[in-house]
C-alpha cells in the first residue's frame, strides 16, 4: 500500500503532493520480474500516475498514460483511478542499459526521449480527453512536467524517484509535487522550484523516513491530508468472458480447433484466462436458444 499526502503551502497558494510508492513499485518488481533499470523506469511512471489519479474528481473517473519514446525497454502503459488503483507494465521488463557516468540507472536509456508521452482521462464525457506531448528528456518527471505545461496547461515541478537495492527491491520510491492555484504570485512560483530542487534525492528520504516522515521532517508546519494507492489490476473473468463473446463462437471455435485452447493474458498482472470448447456452452449456450 502506498499513501499520498496533499497540502496547501505558501499562505495556500500552492498544492503540495508527498508520495510514498515503495510498496506499488516493489508489487511492479513482483508480477513483472523487472530488471533495475526497468522497476525505475515504469515505478516512476507509476508515482505518477498515482498523482494524476488522486487528482481526479469523480470516483467514476479513471485515466492510461502511455509512454512511447523508442528506449530499449519499449512503451510504458499505466492506468489509474479515482479509487487510488493504478497498474502498469513496460514490454521488454528484463532489459538492462549500463550505469551513467554518476553512478545512477540510466532510465533515460530505457525509456528512450524520441517519441511522446499521452495521457488519456475518462471523465464520464461523451468524449475522453487525451493530452499528447513530446518527451524531454526520457528521465519521467520532467516528461510529465511539460506534459502538464502544454497539454494541460497547468505550471507544476516534481522530483520522482526510486531506489533500488542490490537484492533488486525498491527501498524507497516516491514523489514531491508542486502546482501553483490561479493568481499565484511569481515569488511563490520561484520558491517552489526551489523547494523541489531540495528532493532531487526523494528515494533516498523515502527510503529512511517514508513519506509520513518526510511530511513531518521538512513541512511540519502543515497538516496533510493523507490517501492510499494500490498496485491492483481490474482484469477479472466475466471482462475476459465479454471480450471473448464479442468476437463470436465461430472464431472462438474456430481457435481452440487450431490450439487446442484459448488462452488470454493480462498485461497488467501477468494472470492467464485459459478457455477451452468446454467453455462453449457457458459462453454461448444462449445464442442457440
Amino acid at each position: 500500500m502506498g499513501k499520498i499526502y496533499k497540502t496547501l503551502i505558501f499562505d495556500n497558494r500552492i498544492s503540495l503532493a508527498v508520495l510514498d510508492t515503495t510498496d506499488v513499485v516493489n508489487e511492479a518488481i513482483k508480477i513483472h520480474g523487472l530488471s533495475p533499470v526497468c522497476a525505475a523506469a515504469l515505478g516512476r511512471t507509476l508515482t505518477a500516475t498515482a498523482f494524476m489519479a488522486s487528482c481526479l474528481k469523480d470516483e467514476n473517473s479513471k485515466l492510461s498514460v502511455t509512454i512511447d519514446g523508442g528506449g530499449l525497454g519499449g512503451k510504458i502503459v499505466t492506468a489509474g483511478n479515482a479509487n487510488g488503483n493504478v497498474r502498469g507494465c513496460i514490454y521488454n521488463p528484463q532489459v538492462d542499459a549500463p550505469l551513467k557516468k554518476n553512478g545512477k540507472l540510466d532510465v533515460s536509456a530505457v525509456v528512450g526521449k524520441n517519441g511522446y508521452i499521452t495521457v488519456v482521462k475518462d471523465l464520464g464525457m461523451k468524449e475522453p480527453y487525451v493530452g499528447r506531448c513530446r518527451l524531454i528528456s526520457g528521465e519521467i518527471a520532467e516528461d510529465f512536467t511539460a506534459y502538464y505545461a502544454y497539454s494541460e496547461q497547468q505550471p507544476t515541478a516534481m522530483a520522482i524517484g526510486v531506489l533500488i537495492g542490490k537484492d533488486g527491491l525498491c527501498s524507497g520510491a516516491g514523489a514531491v509535487i508542486v502546482q501553483p492555484l490561479p493568481d499565484c504570485p511569481e515569488e511563490d512560483l520561484t520558491k517552489a522550484e526551489c523547494l523541489i530542487n531540495c528532493f532531487d534525492d526523494i528515494s533516498l528520504k523515502i527510503s529512511d523516513d517514508g513519506g509520513d516522515g518526510v511530511c513531518k521532517k521538512y513541512f511540519p508546519e502543515y497538516a496533510f491530508t493523507e490517501t492510499e494507492t494500490y498496485y491492483k489490476c481490474n482484469c477479472s473473468q466475466s471482462y475476459i468472458d465479454k471480450v471473448l463473446i464479442s468476437l463470436g463462437k465461430d472464431e472462438f471455435l474456430d481457435t481452440v480447433e487450431k490450439e487446442g485452447k484459448v488462452e488470454v493474458g493480462c498485461e497488467f498482472c501477468n494472470r492467464k484466462y485459459v478457455y477451452t470448447a468446454e467453455d462453449v456452452d457457458r459462453l454461448f449456450g444462449t445464442q442457440d436458444k
